[in-house]
């Protein structure tokens, strides 16, 4: 929990730490049991939901002021992080429902014109992905909740974010077919179906339960294990987990599921 020091100094002194109208927006996807989430945060002063995001620190690169972010919403470093769009209407940063009398009845700050807070402002998305059931969603700093959604039950959105999740959400489908992602919403060792079903649902749609698989083998990425998993009489297929080095370098130079 934030104190009221803590926000009220963001609010006067943080332009001095933080690059001022420019933030990071992240579309964070979580995935478990053929659900797709989103994760949001309740502002603090407007009614709606948002996407988590922050500004990026003066010693900060884009990227680490991303992965930052990730973590500290979810609790979980290390995700699988990419820069989708940037966002930059002139009017994307305002909303009908902000609430000056709420904003100084919790900060006690009366906010100006002159505030680095406001003005326009420039967004760069970025988008993650995990299994929903490990994070520990918290708000920040100028949040009061933080909490999963269902992807085809998101709540009203504030500013430009549900353009934001539409683009986040196209940009991850298409990327679907280029990066082995999945490494971190499996558990080490999975069945094909196991799979199958995390790229079906998060591309929304199904896909050849032989073919697809066997690329993945085919590309290295898979390694089939001895054990194998009972799931009821006469059903006991092969556990595989993923190659960590061809998986590696497939994120980082790219490959083709299609």
């Amino acid at each position: 929990m934030y104190t009221q020091a803590e926000i009220k100094d963001f609010i006067l002194n943080g332009h001095l730490h933080y690059v001022p109208h420019v933030s990071i927006d992240c579309a964070i996807f979580g995935y478990h049991g053929q659900q797709l989430k989103i994760l949001l945060i309740k502002n603090k002063f407007i009614k709606g939901w948002c996407l988590p995001g922050g500004y990026i620190k003066r010693t900060e690169t884009l990227v680490k002021a991303a992965n930052r972010i990730v973590k500290e919403r979810t609790g979980i470093g290390n995700l699988f992080l990419q820069q989708f769009k940037t966002f930059g209407d002139p009017d994307r940063a305002k909303t009908k429902d902000f609430d000056e009398e709420k904003w100084f009845e919790k900060t006690g700050i009366r906010i100006t014109k002159k505030n680095w807070l406001i003005d326009q402002t420039i967004s760069v998305g970025f988008y993650s992905i995990t299994d929903f059931e490990k994070s520990v969603p918290k708000p920040d700093l100028m949040s009061d909740e933080c909490k999963w959604f269902d992807i085809d039950h998101v709540p009203r959105v504030e500013f430009d974010h549900k353009e934001m999740i539409r683009e986040a959400l196209q940009t991850m489908r298409i990327h679907l077919y280029h990066y082995p992602i999945g490494y971190n919403m499996l558990p080490e060792k999975f069945t094909l179906s196991e799979i199958h079903c995390l790229y079906e649902t998060l591309l929304g749609k199904k896909l050849d339960i032989s073919n697809f698989p066997k690329k993945l083998i085919t590309l290295g990425l898979l390694k089939k294990l001895s054990e194998k998993r009972s799931i009821g009489a006469h059903r006991a297929p092969h556990l595989y987990k993923f190659e960590k080095a061809a998986y590696d370098k497939a994120l980082k130079e790219g490959v083709v599921l299609s």
